[in-house]
């Protein structure tokens, strides 16, 4: 029961080794970020200076974000108090690096002072041919007196806290060499036995990667690296050593070529005792990453994060009477698939059916900012997850109304996720705690992203819930696995009237799997084929 009556989307983005330096960028006012295992980075925090800002300020911040992000410099500029030297460096920064399409979202505002403010955004660079690059700032603004217009104050760090007067950044782009990988066991695995291999750890060489360096503005001096795009490679001469069980990746890239016609398609399996990834697939096998990079709506998938956390607050039971009616308008009027409806359901029922207006009917149980930091604490999404290659580890923003409030609550809306955050969601509500995933062996040294345990009766329920979900509900498609099953199906719709993503989420002996399917009729239907034949090769 997941096809949804608003029409939100999805979308993607594009990773390696030591080799020749092809090109250097120069950017005189260039901004850095982080992508593959560059850290987080400071810049986007309220300085505690003053309370919630003017509503004229966020206006004005958001008004220069959507002219920077639709590359319209000359009209950002003209919103700052010095618009030639800002369009100057808008150009600069975002054509020195290469960035196209940027996404640029405005988060809170602050008061500063009495003429003043500071409002946080999120910035999203897909550098030309390499990957997105994410990190987080501020933009000053200031007016004279109170009833001046709000004008951003224009300074280098409104782009990128990283940058000042005396540092800059370069944008260095190189070619991989040939990289020799090893699988958990230490045998070869290639990309000629392994064809999805070469787009998830740049295996084969002649693929791009690069960084954004942080240089000494006058004398060109490398500071620091800022962001680094593709895989880390081990110290020493020897060759990559991975978590892939080499045999479970076949069963993976086999069920993707079997089952899904040949539409864009990822899969990631874990270990959820460890966050090791045993496989990661795509199709078209040779294409873009979509397992680690994709950021699509995780539909009713999601539904296991926001019953988690209204199983933990008693906001409902299993047996809490919530009714599924066939529409529930909030704004917009939401419906289930094929407007089906279940009077006098359980939460139960709900769950295991996918009702998505139960779910909006229960909106209010949870505060607007209530998902957002559950997500975080519990299920480690807002990290910065040092996986060993690029990936883009899922976002819950705070929704911006109560449409989206219900939109989120079952998957859709402004959330990002793809089969390597859903399968670290499932890992975590199946053993009840976070293990941030990794695919290069050595790297949870450096893996420091981290959340707090779900207590012992969430877990107990979400496991009976996705039990239920395979014995009597969506996912009846794994029904004749043996062992332990449970899962969840999502189908997620992009637009309104076009074809939608058919989600499947599962569990069985220790090992969680996440898989989405584009052009997809459901869940179940698309997906799930694809995740009961990984599952029944485990073990």
């Amino acid at each position: 029961m997941t096809r949804h009556g608003a029409g939100y989307g999805d979308g993607h983005r594009r990773r390696h080794r030591r080799g020749p330096v092809l090109a250097v960028v120069a950017v005189v006012l260039a901004g850095g970020g982080y992508w593959a295992w560059a850290g987080p980075l400071d810049g986007g925090t309220d300085d505690g200076s003053g309370g919630t800002a003017d509503p004229g300020a966020r206006r004005t911040a958001e008004r220069f974000l959507d002219g920077w992000e639709a590359g319209r410099m000359g009209a950002a500029a003209r919103l700052t108090d010095s618009p030639a030297q800002a369009e100057r460096s808008l150009v600069s920064f975002t054509e020195g690096l290469e960035i196209e399409d940027p996404e640029l979202t405005a988060g809170e505002a602050r008061a500063d002072g009495d003429d003043g403010a500071r409002v946080t955004y999120t910035a999203k660079m897909p550098v030309r041919g390499l990957g997105t690059w994410t990190y987080d700032a501020t933009l000053p603004l200031t007016r004279a007196g109170d009833d001046g217009p709000w004008r951003v104050r224009w300074e280098l760090g409104a782009m990128h806290p990283k940058l000042t007067e005396t540092e800059k950044f370069r944008l260095v782009r190189e070619e991989s060499a040939e990289l020799a990988a090893v699988d958990r066991d230490g045998a070869a695995v290639s990309a000629a036995d392994h064809p999805s291999l070469a787009g998830v750890l740049g295996l084969g060489g002649g693929q791009p990667q690069g960084a954004v360096q942080v240089v000494d503005r006058h004398t060109g001096d490398v500071r620091s690296t800022e962001a680094r795009f593709g895989p880390r490679r081990d110290a020493g001469d020897g060759p990559l050593r991975t978590t892939v069980d080499a045999e479970l990746q076949g069963a993976a890239e086999e069920a993707l070529s079997r089952h899904v016609g040949g539409r864009n398609a990822g899969l990631v399996a874990l270990d959820m005792d460890s966050g090791e990834v045993l496989a990661a697939a795509n199709s078209p096998a040779t294409g873009f990453n979509r397992a680690f990079q994709g950021t699509y709506a995780p539909g009713s998938t999601w539904k296991i994060v926001t019953t988690a956390a209204l199983l933990h607050k008693g906001a409902v039971s299993p047996e809490t009477t919530v009714d599924c009616p066939k529409y529930l308008t909030v704004g917009k009027q939401f419906h289930n698939v094929e407007t089906s409806e279940i009077p006098g359901a359980t939460f139960r029922e709900d769950f295991i059916h996918s009702c998505n207006t139960a779910f909006v009917a229960l909106r209010d149980s949870l505060g607007n900012e209530e998902m957002t930091g559950f997500a975080h604490r519990y299920f480690g999404i807002g990290e910065v997850w040092h996986t060993g290659v690029p990936s883009f580890d899922g976002e819950v923003p705070v929704p911006g109304d109560e449409t989206e409030k219900a939109a989120a609550l079952f998957g859709q809306g402004r959330l990002r996720a793809n089969p390597l955050v859903m399968a670290a969601v499932t890992a975590t509500a199946a053993t009840g705690t976070f293990r941030q995933p990794v695919i290069v062996a050595g790297e949870r040294d450096t893996a420091t992203a981290a959340a707090e345990a779900l207590p012992e009766g969430v877990v107990e329920q979400l496991r009976r819930l996705m039990r239920d979900t395979v014995t009597e509900g969506s996912a009846q498609v794994l029904a004749e696995l043996p062992g332990d099953v449970g899962a969840k199906t999502g189908t997620a719709e992009v637009t309104a009237t076009g074809p939608n993503n058919g989600w499947l989420v599962a569990y069985r002996d220790g090992v969680a799997v996440a898989c989405v399917v584009e052009d997809a009729e459901s869940g179940s239907g698309d997906a799930g084929p694809v995740v009961r034949e990984v599952l029944a090769a485990v073990g």
